[in-house]
């Protein structure tokens, strides 16, 4: 019984210890692709972002992005990222390594934070940008030919 007793107490120190102290905390950003909540008995809230390096929607077309999955335990963070989805946005998040259990989040890494960086959802993937589709306007002050 106190055997059983010790490895309780040792496995609840564990689970505090993990989700109380960060490793390491820090910023990523991109454009905000999914945001969902899911489990069967435990839900958690996870995300992804696309981080586009040397390319992209918004630096021009090339390379595939590099996918980053976070989760969100805070309500109010959640609902901001809700409405991010599909918009350039900046994360604050914490490094959680050694979590026992996905019932507390399926990534170690905890976003407490989130800025959109951009008033407009980013274009789908192969269409025209607005600027590119749009007739030339004509300059008043030149003929033309």
């Amino acid at each position: 019984m106190i055997l059983l007793l010790v490895v309780a107490a040792g496995a609840g120190l564990w689970t505090w210890l993990t989700l109380a102290w960060a490793y390491a905390e820090g910023e990523r950003a991109g454009v905000l692709q999914k945001f969902v909540k899911r489990g069967w008995v435990c839900k958690t809230q996870e995300g992804e972002i696309a981080l586009y390096y040397g390319g992209g929607q918004y630096m021009g077309a090339a390379l595939t992005p590099q996918i980053w999955d976070f989760s969100v335990r805070d309500k109010a963070v959640a609902a901001s990222l809700n409405k991010a989805v599909g918009h350039r946005v900046q994360l604050h998040y914490t490094e959680h390594p050694g979590i026992p259990t996905p019932c507390f989040a399926e990534t170690r890494f905890f976003v407490d934070r989130v800025t959109i960086t951009d008033n407009e959802p980013a274009p789908a993937a192969g269409a025209a940008s607005p600027a590119a589709s749009a007739p030339p306007v004509p300059n008043p002050g030149v003929p033309p030919r």
